[in-house]
């Protein structure tokens, strides 16, 4: 009997899109050679516990595009969190976090003042930029749908499922027509 691949093979297929994209975001260019990138795979009841969160949190902060975000998070197969912590210096002088050096910025107390945890140092805040760009290259290499998304990241750091300063969360959909395209305005 032929396999049914909506019913059976998309969720493999995205998984294993996924696993790819991990690949690639480890593997991109890193300032200084130094990798302080966290990434989990979630699917099924992780994921959903990501949507309830973006629920309760369009409820907390009034923003019903929360919402909106809770609905593509259950609509795709995988959700790839990739974070930092940036609390720690490289210890280059640059300034880029606001503070005089270094030693300025490794005095201050770090704290979550909104949503995520700062001051960040700069270059591991780049170098998530730099592997969220490999990551949705790549996908779109292999014709998947994804959307960067930082609601999904925030709420994925309420709820602690990842030890990281800045999150990103990057769902990933295997379906005829994009469903993070033509998204509802809110």
């Amino acid at each position: 009997m032929p396999v049914n691949f909506d019913l059976e093979l998309k969720g493999e297929a995205a998984l294993d899109v996924a696993q790819k994209l991990a690949i690639a975001a480890r593997t991109a260019p890193k300032a200084r050679g130094r990798d302080d990138l966290l990434i989990s795979i979630l699917t099924n009841e992780e994921k959903e516990m990501v949507a309830n969160k973006l629920d309760s949190l369009a409820e907390e902060k009034g923003f019903q595009w929360f919402k909106r975000d809770a609905g593509n998070v259950r609509n795709s197969q995988v959700v790839i969190l990739l974070g930092v912590k940036g609390s720690g210096a490289r210890n280059l002088n640059c300034s880029g976090c606001g503070y005089k050096d270094c030693s300025e910025f490794d005095k201050v107390e770090k704290m979550a003042r909104t949503d995520f945890s700062g001051p960040n140092c700069i270059f591991p805040i780049i170098d998530l930029g730099i592997a969220l760009g490999s990551m949705v290259k790549l996908a779109s290499e292999y014709c998947v749908d994804n959307r960067i998304m930082y609601t999904v990241g925030l709420a994925a750091k309420k709820l602690n499922l990842m030890d990281a300063d800045v999150i990103m969360g990057l769902p990933l959909s295997v379906s005829g027509k994009s469903i993070y395209f033509d998204r509802p305005k809110v």
